[in-house]
């Protein structure tokens, strides 16, 4: 059975939150239209939502409206909505123990930022041995620097979906989602 994985969805990363990401609201609109598929199909939908416990953080603070699941996607009694507190979605959040409850073998997987969360836990699946559809226009990211050297948003999304499509995923647009 596939489970629809949403990772951190969150006001923090639209425009006035604490860390704007370029074109989350496309993003968004896409995750949207596969929400409903999964959901009229009655499948399981999983919300995953980052609280940030480190002393620097500086974005999905607890008790922030930027840390709470962007209103487009409010959870319905029913879908199972798990805190993190790192990339990855497995990590301490009894994700794998639900997804075996439910009996879930095979994943798609969308939501943000492509570049940490999304590239974190579709490799963790890949350890727990979990295919995952990986679905290249329902996730977004940012602008990346480094040595002086800033790489465009675009470039990014890129670079990570080109490099997990194959072993660690099957990389598909929202519109090729099969049910």
């Amino acid at each position: 059975m596939k489970a629809l994985l949403i990772i951190d969805v969150q006001n923090d990363y639209f425009p006035g939150g604490k860390c704007e990401l370029s074109g989350p609201e496309k993003a968004l609109g896409n995750i949207v239209s596969v929400l409903r598929l999964f959901r009229k199909a009655g499948l399981p939908v999983i919300h995953v939502q980052h609280v940030n416990t480190r002393p620097d953080a500086t974005f999905f603070l607890p008790g922030t409206d930027g840390v709470n699941i962007h209103t487009g996607l409010t959870p319905l009694p029913g879908e199972d909505v798990l805190v993190k507190h790192a990339p990855n979605s497995f990590y301490r959040t009894g994700l794998a123990d639900l997804l075996r409850a439910k009996v879930v073998d095979e994943l798609v997987v969308c939501g943000m930022m492509t570049h940490m969360c999304i590239d974190t836990t579709v490799r963790a699946a890949w350890d727990y041995q979990i295919p995952v559809t990986l679905l290249y226009d329902a996730c977004a990211t940012k602008d990346l620097s480094i040595m002086r050297e800033t790489i465009p948003a675009k470039t990014v999304h890129n670079a990570y979906m080109a490099a997990l499509d194959g072993i660690f995923a099957r990389v598909l647009t929202a519109g090729e989602v099969e049910i």
